[in-house]
């Protein structure tokens, strides 16, 4: 048998669209930020401070999925760095993504190690790890105070599994500054009130990205990603279009069009259509739905599929027909009629059902009714995979 890389490359011969992948990736870093100067700007103006040795301001930047937060940190942080190198000050800039390190320990753990400290990664107490860190920050390197700026992307994963003593012990260390990256802006609930006001942060929030805005941002990366004149007309705008309907997502637009591309190699065509795009919009919407329905926990999967089982029947759902045709998929194994309201609550939040008070009029009060916003045969192909 001949190298089956060796066949798929021979195959693939011929058909030339792109150029470099990696530009559509959504942690590609690019030279140019399209839309985001004015954020970028705000960030170097509170970090400023750590040219001067100074410790700058605690940042916490907010915005919805795909609006240029990570990027935008990840550009701030590298004019820093390159600022500093001509400056007698010791910078570094360490950035975490929070659903990689979900305890204190693990930060400190990780600042550590890359201060040059050699710590185990468990087996020792929180003491111990907090006592090590601060002794790291208390030494002069070269001369040189070190500022230290941690960035900690998605924090409220950090701040909900493990509490706030991460920013407890940042904030209370000299010569730390914290930017914190968050789609929610109600993530401070998980902050206590002595912790809030030792934060004491500047917040910066990154607006969604408009349908031109996104045609811009798809441009260059295009350019970067795709060899000349592979692409019809159509296709950015479309990209830009669907994201726009996506509360401004440039992830999704970057994901359609490497989709599309994809599409167009598997279809051994030269150029990449917007018909394309339409069947990326489809597959990604499949694998979102998938991804969702399969990581759902079982009592969760059974009220979905009591859900399809009434639209399938096309009855009209209430919580209370709802909780009937659970209990009887469910065979006994059933939650609480008040767990139910839970978890249709996460279901749309999910976007995969919506929920309707009407008034049934005088004297017969008020009902929820629950309608299915996700295809249906996505939702029965992937339950059937889980639950049956």
């Amino acid at each position: 048998m001949t190298n089956i890389f060796e066949d798929l490359q021979e195959e693939s011969v011929g058909v030339s669209i792109f150029k470099d992948k990696k530009p559509l990736d959504h942690r590609f870093l690019p030279e140019n930020l399209p839309h985001r100067k004015k954020q970028i700007t705000e960030i170097a103006k509170h970090w400023i401070e750590a040219l001067n040795g100074n410790t700058p301001s605690n940042i916490t930047i907010y915005g919805k999925t795909g609006t240029g937060k990570t990027a935008a940190a990840k550009f701030a942080k590298e004019q820093l760095i390159e600022a500093s190198r001509d400056k007698n000050v010791f910078i570094k800039v360490e950035y975490i993504r929070c659903t990689d390190f979900t305890t204190e320990y693990q930060v400190l753990t990780y600042l550590c190690q890359r201060l040059g400290r050699d710590v185990p990664n468990r087996g020792w107490t929180k003491g111990e790890i907090v006592n090590t860190f601060r002794d790291i920050l208390r030494r002069n390197a070269f001369g040189r105070n070190l500022i230290l700026i941690v960035i900690l992307d998605e924090i409220d994963i950090l701040l909900e599994k493990d509490g706030d003593g991460i920013l407890y012990t940042l904030t209370r260390t000299d010569n730390i500054a914290i930017l914190s990256i968050s789609n929610y802006l109600d993530f401070k609930q998980f902050i206590k009130p002595r912790v809030a006001s030792s934060l004491r942060d500047k917040e910066i929030v990154f607006p969604p990205y408009d349908a031109e805005q996104l045609a811009d941002i798809l441009h260059e990366r295009s350019e970067l990603a795709f060899e000349e004149n592979t692409l019809e007309e159509s296709v950015i705008p479309l990209c830009s279009a669907m994201a726009a309907k996506e509360e401004g997502d440039a992830r999704y637009a970057l994901d359609l069009l490497e989709n599309a591309g994809d599409i167009a190699v598997e279809e051994g065509s030269e150029i990449v259509k917007g018909k394309y795009v339409r069947q990326a919009k489809d597959v990604i919407e499949y694998n979102k739905v998938k991804d969702v329905i399969i990581t759902l926990p079982t009592q969760q999967q059974r009220v979905l599929a009591a859900i399809m089982k009434l639209t399938q029947d096309n009855e009209e759902i209430t919580s209370g027909k709802l909780f009937e045709v659970y209990k009887d998929i469910s065979k006994g194994d059933s939650v609480t009629y008040r767990r139910i309201f839970d978890f249709i609550n996460e279901l749309e939040m999910l976007g995969i059902i919506s929920t309707n008070t009407i008034s049934r009029g005088r004297g017969k009060g008020r009902t929820n009714i629950i309608k299915l916003q996700t295809d249906s045969k996505l939702i029965q192909d992937n339950l059937s995979a889980v639950l049956y």
